[in-house]
């Protein structure tokens, strides 16, 4: 277990995190993901002259993370909202901000917490909510139970890559005819009926896609990137961790395309915007955990760590 891992949760790649947002620089950071609070705590450690926003959805995270930094004092506020929202949230202007850090996993202590509905360990409610109830949102099981055939597969299938969509959102379908969706079992049920030999890699991918799917995940980051960017400091360090392979391609496409100097369509012989960079990306390629770390957390096997500075 590393310094800054709890019973709440394994933070992953601190130290590569930690190289790319340099709180040594001191100024106003922003912790959109703040989860058990161990990246924040390891900013505020390592940047004494740093001030960190800490945000999160999940009531419990806050809670935990709150108890954790208590010993940071002013240094330190926490809001409760979507990480897509947090900019407005914590009422932070244009430019404010030397760093923003998403984490876009979730903890060890949701997963582990089987009432939270985020395992397919047997008896576990299908719920999946970030939010847990607060927030009205429906569960994974109001998923299940209400969406039609045609988007249940387009679920399984954007989110889960998985090729036999159709045939597990039919199957969803005739077993809810019969009985409403509404513990793991269920869902494992039909997914060992519509993909012959699934193992627990098929079963935690289609977990996953429909967790997904419950908290608007990706049109969280699709909303989000832009606006923690407009309110990075020229010079502030953009870092987010991922964990699926659509989250790290908008990531990838969006600091890629910051980092261009021209805008202009492809095929035009002359360039016509004038634009200039907004700023660089800090690595050319995904950064991944160190064998090490994967052995101490296997968490942190899928995690994909990239940055961008604002010029």
């Amino acid at each position: 277990m590393s310094d800054y891992a709890s019973a709440y949760h394994a933070p992953v790649m601190v130290e590569e995190v930690m190289e790319m947002l340099r709180p040594e620089r001191g100024g106003l950071y922003l912790d959109g993901t703040l989860g058990g609070g161990g990246h924040a705590q390891a900013l505020l450690e390592r940047g004494p002259g740093a001030r960190l926003i800490g945000v999160d959805r999940d009531p419990d995270a806050l809670a935990e993370a709150g108890k954790r930094l208590e010993r940071f004092g002013d240094r330190v506020r926490l809001v409760k909202s979507p990480f897509a929202d947090a900019v407005d949230a914590a009422g932070v202007g244009e430019a404010a901000l030397d760093g923003v850090l998403l984490d876009l996993g979730i903890s060890s202590h949701q997963i582990d917490e089987a009432a939270r509905g985020f395992t397919f360990r047997p008896g576990a409610p299908l719920d999946m909510r970030m939010a847990q109830a607060t927030a009205g949102e429906p569960s994974a099981a109001d998923l299940l139970n209400e969406m039609d055939e045609a988007d249940l597969a387009t679920l399984f299938w954007k989110y889960g890559e998985e090729r036999r969509s159709r045939m597990l959102a039919r199957v969803v379908l005739e077993m809810r005819a019969r009985k409403p969706f509404a513990v793991s079992d269920d869902l494992d049920e039909a997914i060992g009926r519509a993909i012959p030999r699934s193992d627990a890699g098929d079963r935690a991918r289609i977990f996953q896609a429909l967790r997904i799917a419950v908290n608007g995940e990706i049109e969280q980051l699709e909303t989000a990137l832009e606006r923690f960017r407009d309110a990075l400091a020229p010079g502030g360090v953009f870092a987010i961790l991922s964990y699926h392979s659509l989250e790290d391609r908008l990531v990838k496409n969006a600091f890629r395309d910051w980092s261009r100097a021209c805008t202009c369509p492809p095929g035009l012989p002359v360039c016509q915007c004038g634009g200039v960079p907004r700023g660089e990306t800090l690595a050319r390629k995904a950064i991944t955990a160190q064998p090490e770390e994967i052995e101490r957390n296997v968490r942190a096997r899928s995690a994909r760590l990239r940055a961008w500075r604002h010029a």
